[in-house]
């Protein structure tokens, strides 16, 4: 919506059931989901609403209390009232948030824009998708539950601050259609091709064991066979890893394409966990070649 002085009113809404065991971790991890589009169109949030389902008779009215004090203390870490909200009687627990929030039109950020000889920068580890799946299993270790709840539960709001002073090319959150998935769009939508190195791919602590011992969200297996045709594998790697790069992500990290001279600086001022992952190229057979 187009507000006066070159503003834009920009909206999104967001809400999954719990993917990890800890009511209040649950929150928080669903409100920066829900806030990550906001900051990957370069936008401020200005409030947010409510959006719950719960099992009112069927569970303990203090697990949605602690769920609803996550997602108001992430509003508050984001410079955000939440000012209400809808709920209704569900057999599942869901939660997110409708963000609403405003940009100025002239430097917002779209998944578009990418140019041949950018460089690529991602600014979450990978690895949610797996970690999350062995939560629910019970297969997964306390070291493995707090990298991945303390990687979602982050806001990307530090990392669009540190992009807002550098030419931003295209950008793009990481989420449900993974990395290769989203990659894929900015690359159709910009007329461009890339290329991604699997080794400079950060992934969260235990992902590989996990995943070796069979562990793989469905969302990811889909992924992959939606992205595959459109990908250009390097020999070398195997069908495990092909599935990690497209590996289903909850609240993941920017993907930004931006020119190498300012994807350094980024990289140097924000630090770990992003990292420079691949480049832009010249359009060609395939959209993403993955070496």
């Amino acid at each position: 919506v187009r507000l006066k002085d070159g503003k834009l009113l920009i909206q999104t809404v967001d809400f999954f059931t719990p993917i990890v065991d800890e009511p209040y971790e649950f929150g928080q991890i669903a409100a920066a989901n829900s806030l990550s589009d906001i900051y990957a169109m370069g936008g401020e949030p200005l409030f947010a609403l409510n959006i719950v389902g719960f099992p009112i008779n069927d569970l303990p009215k203090a697990i949605l209390t602690e769920i609803l004090q996550g997602g108001a203390d992430k509003a508050a870490e984001a410079g955000i009232p939440v000012v209400g909200g809808h709920s209704v009687d569900d057999k599942e627990p869901k939660y997110g948030l409708v963000v609403t929030g405003e940009v100025d039109e002239s430097k917002m950020w779209k998944n578009s824009g990418a140019e041949a000889g950018d460089v690529l920068v991602l600014t979450k580890p990978l690895g949610t998708g797996v970690i999350a799946t062995a939560i629910k299993k019970g297969t997964a270790t306390q070291e493995s539950i707090d990298s991945v709840v303390q990687s979602m539960a982050a806001l990307n709001k530090n990392a669009a601050d540190h992009l807002k002073e550098l030419d931003v090319h295209a950008v793009t959150d990481v989420t449900g259609f993974g990395l290769l998935g989203h990659l894929k769009e900015m690359c159709q939508n910009s007329g461009i091709s890339s290329e991604i190195n699997f080794s400079k791919l950060n992934f969260l602590p235990s992902v590989f064991d996990l995943a070796e011992s069979g562990i793989m969200a469905g969302g990811t297996r889909r992924n992959l066979d939606y992205v595959k045709d459109f990908v250009s594998f390097g020999t070398d790697l195997t069908e495990l890893e092909h599935l990690l790069a497209a590996d289903a992500q909850t609240s993941g990290g920017l993907l930004i394409s931006l020119p190498d001279e300012e994807a350094q600086k980024f990289v140097q001022s924000y630090g770990p966990p992003s990292r420079i992952i691949g480049h832009i190229t010249e359009k060609s057979s395939h959209l993403i070649t993955l070496l």
